[in-house]
C-alpha cells in the first residue's frame, strides 16, 4: 500500500514549530524581565538600606565627638588621616567608612558599603554632615519640665557682657538690652510654659506637642513688636521642636581642703584650689583674684545675713551634692558683676533650689534634677536675676527681671555636638 503525506501536514508542523519558538522567546523575555525587575527591586532595597548604615556611621562619629569633646580624635580605635581621623564600622550586613575632620565645627563623612544583589559589585552612598557644639547656655532659661511665671512685672530679656554696645562695662542696663532672652522646655504638655502676663523679649520653645499659656497682658516677641503695644505671641517666636539632653553633673574631684575662717565669716577661701565642706550656712568669702571649686556635701541654707561674697577678680564653681539649697535675698554677692564668676552645679541628688527674698543674683545655674524657685519681689520691689539657668522645672513668684547674658553661649561648655546640615554627596 502506498502512503503519501499530505502537503498540509508539513504546514501544520511548521506552524507548531513557529508558535513554539515564539512562545519560548516570549517566555525567555518574560523571565529575563522578571529577573531584571527582581534585581532592580533588590538593588533599590540595598540602595535604601545604605541610609541606616550611613546614619549608624554618623551616630558613631557623634558619640566619639561627645566622648572626646572634639579633641584627641585619634583614640578609641580611630586612626589618623590627613584631615582628622577615620574608622571602619560594621553596621548590619554592610560597613561604613567614617571620617571626622579637625576643627571647632567638625565635619563628618560617612560612606555606606553594601554588596549589590547577584553581582560581585559594591553599592556606595556617602553623606557630608556639618556639626557644631550644642552649648549648655545658648538660651536664657531652660527646663526639662514645666515653667511657670506667677506674679506681676515679670520681664525676660538679654544683653551681652562682652559687647559694649549691649552692656555698660559688662553690666546690664535697660537702655542697651536685647531680645534674645529665649525660654525653653522639653515638656510636650499643654501649658508646658505658663508665661502669664510676663514680657518675654525672645523666643519660646516647648517639646513636640507642647503649648504656651499666656495671659491677656502677656507678650512674647522682639523689642520693636512689644514697643508697639502688641500682646500675645509674635509670629515666628514659638516652636515646639525642643528636644535636648541634660548631662548629669559629676563631682570634679575627690577630697578637697577645708576653707579657713575669719571674723564675720564662717568660711574664707584665700587661695586657688579645691575645697569641700559638709554644709553651707553662715557666710563664705572668696577673696579677690581667687579661683576656687567647692563641694557642699549636704544642704545649703543662706538666710538673714548669711551670704556668699565673691570679691572682684574671684570666681567660684560650687558643686551641690546635697538635696536642698536655699539662698536668701542677696545671698550671693558677685562683686565683679559678671555671671561667669559664679557657677552653681547641682548633682543628681540636688532636687531643690530656691532664691528667696528681695535682692539680686548674678551667676549661672545648672541643676537638671532640681526644681528651681524664685520667690520674692512684690509689685513695687523687683528682683534681678542675671545670667542663665538650666533646671528640672522653674517657678517664678513675684516681680522679676531675668537678664540672660548672651556671652554665656560662647563658653566652651556643651552637651556634645549637634547636626547643622546633612548633604548626600
Amino acid at each position: 500500500m502506498n502512503i503519501r503525506l499530505r502537503r498540509d501536514h508539513g504546514s501544520v508542523l511548521a506552524g507548531i514549530l513557529i508558535i513554539s519558538f515564539a512562545l519560548g522567546f516570549m517566555l525567555a523575555a518574560y523571565l529575563s524581565m522578571v529577573s531584571a525587575q527582581h534585581q532592580s527591586v533588590t538593588r533599590s532595597q540595598v540602595w535604601n538600606t545604605c541610609i541606616p548604615v550611613m546614619e549608624g556611621g554618623v551616630e558613631e562619629a557623634l558619640a566619639h565627638l561627645y566622648q572626646t569633646k572634639g579633641t584627641n580624635l585619634v583614640s578609641n580605635g580611630w586612626n589618623a588621616t590627613n584631615i582628622g581621623c577615620f574608622k571602619w564600622r560594621t553596621v548590619g550586613d554592610g560597613s561604613a567608612l567614617i571620617v571626622i575632620s579637625n576643627g571647632t565645627m567638625p565635619v563628618i563623612y560617612a560612606t555606606a558599603h553594601l554588596r549589590a544583589p547577584l553581582r560581585d559589585t559594591i553599592i556606595r552612598r556617602s553623606v557630608r554632615v556639618e556639626t557644631r557644639k550644642d552649648g549648655l547656655f545658648t538660651k536664657g532659661m531652660v527646663a526639662k519640665g514645666q515653667i511657670t511665671f506667677n506674679g506681676n512685672n515679670i520681664v525676660v530679656d538679654s544683653f551681652d557682657s562682652a559687647d559694649p554696645s549691649y552692656s555698660s562695662n559688662g553690666l546690664y542696663v535697660v537702655s542697651r538690652r536685647k531680645d534674645n532672652g529665649d525660654v525653653a522646655t522639653n515638656s510636650g504638655l499643654v501649658n508646658s510654659l505658663a508665661s502669664g502676663n510676663a514680657n518675654v523679649f525672645g523666643h519660646v520653645s516647648t517639646g513636640p506637642g507642647g503649648t504656651v499659656g499666656i495671659g491677656p497682658g502677656g507678650a512674647i516677641g522682639d523689642l520693636a513688636w512689644q514697643a508697639s503695644g502688641s500682646v500675645g505671641i509674635q509670629p515666628g517666636y514659638f516652636n515646639d521642636d525642643m528636644n535636648v539632653s541634660f548631662p548629669e553633673v559629676t563631682l570634679p574631684f575627690g577630697g578637697g581642703f577645708t576653707p579657713g575662717n575669719a571674723t564675720g565669716y564662717q568660711y574664707v577661701i584665700s587661695s586657688d584650689g579645691d575645697y569641700r565642706i559638709t554644709s553651707l550656712t553662715g557666710s563664705l568669702l572668696i577673696k579677690s583674684n581667687v579661683q576656687a571649686r567647692l563641694i557642699v556635701d549636704s544642704d545649703i541654707n543662706l538666710t538673714g545675713n548669711d551670704k556668699v561674697i565673691i570679691q572682684p577678680g574671684g570666681s567660684l564653681n560650687l558643686y551641690m551634692a546635697g538635696a536642698v539649697a536655699k539662698i536668701g535675698g542677696n545671698g550671693v554677692i558677685n562683686q565683679g558683676g559678671n555671671a561667669t564668676n559664679f557657677f552653681y552645679w547641682g548633682t543628681t541628688t540636688n532636687t531643690s533650689l530656691a532664691i528667696n527674698g528681695n535682692g539680686s543674683f548674678t551667676g549661672v545655674i545648672y541643676a537638671p534634677n532640681a526644681s528651681f524657685q524664685m520667690n520674692g519681689g512684690g509689685s513695687s520691689s523687683i528682683e534681678d536675676v542675671t545670667g542663665a539657668s538650666v533646671s528640672k522645672t522653674v517657678q517664678m513668684n513675684g516681680s522679676f527681671n531675668f537678664h540672660y547674658d548672651e556671652n554665656l553661649g560662647r563658653l566652651d561648655l556643651n552637651r556634645g555636638f549637634i547636626v547643622t546640615s546633612w548633604t548626600e554627596i
